[in-house]
């Protein structure tokens, strides 16, 4: 875990390995962005250096100088912010994470970095914190007795003259726990398959809990429960599986809780496709197919250590999708929770399976509001790309909602609708649903499929997060290779406002 905290004693004063300053780009050239507070002679010699060095000041161009006189830490890194003046002290907050973020992803052999960007106020303190702890991730890997162990930033010190203000300790103290629950969510999409299944997920699950300072309380329901329970949809998807599938409930009930929210995540620790079985190249980065249920876990694990008087469950909606002598065929019926028969027609389209019976299970609480999250459709990346989240709702003030709230976290989302001309693609001769659509508007008729399973007047939201989820591509920002935490802000943001 990487500890954040506020200082305002000037930043070329503290104690550090690395001391980080913004730069902007004022007409192709670089200069040092306000907030820094170097004394003259450290600031002309970083001038100097940015111009021998050709420096641009670009969004995410990230420098390094060492030994600048007056200055304690024995490296300087400058992080773009792009254009702007010299004198400009606001900045959009998804700037400063992702300045902050290019600069900590950066670093080497660095474990104590004092931030020292510009900010204007608490929220401008916490973007700056979230992305230097964010970017400072590092996935240990699984490596063998000689590998040396990873060695990254423990420490994140956010320099600004409002370290005294409540609001802006909040915010720090928000941001650090924030980091470290997306770490968590990052940690658990990077591991791999042969690790990662439905009950060691669970044992994950449980051991944070342990070690956490304010508990939840943890459910699991077992093949036998799920079976008992009348859990079709998880049980025919996790039944081709040597690794049998669970349903892990997460609670966070504070006394006089003003609200109670739930959050459904599909939890799909390996995708094979199942007997529809997905070509090889497809399958590669499908470890990553819980990440709904990784960003859930996390949320509610942040939620109770921030003590958010908000009653919080999440429902993780695990199990294995693999193909065997007895694994689910297209053409099978199976009963879902409350009792809705559906035809299976393509066993690739497991997790509205899994998810219809999470939101049923959630439902029955009488939650005010349900959103599930899920890498649910390829259709989403078609529509959206890979850095862009859908939003589906039953109701257009909720799905605005959880869109306001991804726009405060800094993650893109899109609303989509859910048409009805579209739902008569799932009607069936054979259920009282067939479980999938036509090719074209699939991310939508995905979302059709998992209305018919929310409970009549309850506010429900739909995020499909197939692309942002994972990053297949080149670090960017605080996004590194790999899982991204995405979600975690959002669901975090939406439960707060429900916090007031």
């Amino acid at each position: 875990m990487t500890t954040v905290n506020v200082s305002d004693r000037p930043a070329h004063d503290l104690k550090a390995d690395v001391l980080v300053l913004a730069t902007v780009d004022t007409d192709g050239k670089a200069a040092l962005a306000a907030g820094h507070g170097l004394p003259r002679g450290a600031a002309t010699h970083v001038a100097a250096q940015l111009a021998a060095l050709h420096a641009t000041g670009a969004a995410e161009e990230v420098l390094t100088i060492a030994a600048v006189p007056g200055v304690a830490a024995a490296r300087v890194v400058l992080t773009g912010l792009g254009k702007a003046s010299a004198r400009t002290t606001a900045f959009d907050h998804e700037v400063l994470r992702r300045g902050a973020g290019a600069a900590s992803r950066s670093l080497k052999n660095a474990t104590r970095i004092v931030v020292a960007l510009p900010t204007t106020g608490a929220e401008s303190v916490a973007a700056v914190a979230e992305g230097a702890a964010l970017g400072a991730y590092r996935y240990a890997g699984v490596r063998g007795p000689s590998a040396q162990p990873t060695k990254g930033v423990t420490t994140v010190t956010v320099a600004t003259s409002d370290a005294r203000v409540k609001a802006v300790k909040a915010a720090a103290t928000r941001a650090g726990i924030l980091a470290d629950a997306k770490a968590y969510a990052r940690d658990l999409v990077n591991t791999p398959p042969n690790q990662l299944f439905p009950q060691s997920f669970a044992d994950s699950v449980k051991a944070r809990n342990a070690a956490a300072t304010a508990k939840v309380t943890i459910k699991v329901l077992d093949e036998k429960a799920l079976e008992k329970g009348g859990f079709g949809g998880i049980v025919g998807v996790g039944q081709g599986s040597v690794n049998p599938p669970r349903m892990v409930t997460l609670t966070w009930n504070p006394p006089r809780a003003k609200a109670s929210v739930a959050l459904v995540g599909k939890g799909i620790t390996f995708d094979s496709g199942g007997l529809n079985l997905k070509p090889a190249a497809s399958m590669l980065g499908m470890k990553s197919d819980m990440a709904g249920a990784a960003a859930v876990a996390a949320t509610v694990f942040a939620a109770a250590e921030l003590g958010l008087p908000v009653k919080v469950t999440g429902y993780l909606c695990l199990a294995e999708n693999m193909p065997s002598g007895t694994a689910q065929r297209p053409s099978d019926v199976v009963t879902m929770r409350n009792g809705t028969t559906v035809e299976i027609l393509d066993t690739d389209a497991e997790g509205r399976m899994v998810l219809g019976d999470g939101i049923c299970l959630a439902g029955e609480a009488k939650p005010d509001a349900i959103v599930d999250i899920a890498t649910l459709t390829g259709a989403q990346m078609v529509a959206l790309g890979a850095r862009v989240a859908g939003i589906m709702a039953n109701e257009d003030t909720f799905r605005d909602r959880v869109g306001t709230a991804a726009a405060s976290a800094g993650e893109s989302a899109w609303p989509m609708p859910l048409p009805t001309d579209l739902r008569s693609q799932l009607d069936s001769s054979v259920a009282d649903l067939a479980h999938k659509g036509e090719r074209w508007g699939g991310m939508l008729t995905a979302g059709l499929f998992l209305r018919e399973f929310v409970t009549e007047g309850t506010p429900w939201a739909h995020v499909d997060i197939a692309g942002p989820s994972y990053n297949e591509g080149s670090p960017w920002g605080y996004t590194p290779k790999g899982g991204t935490g995405f979600g975690v802000g959002t669901l975090l943001a939406l439960v707060e406002g429900y916090a007031g």
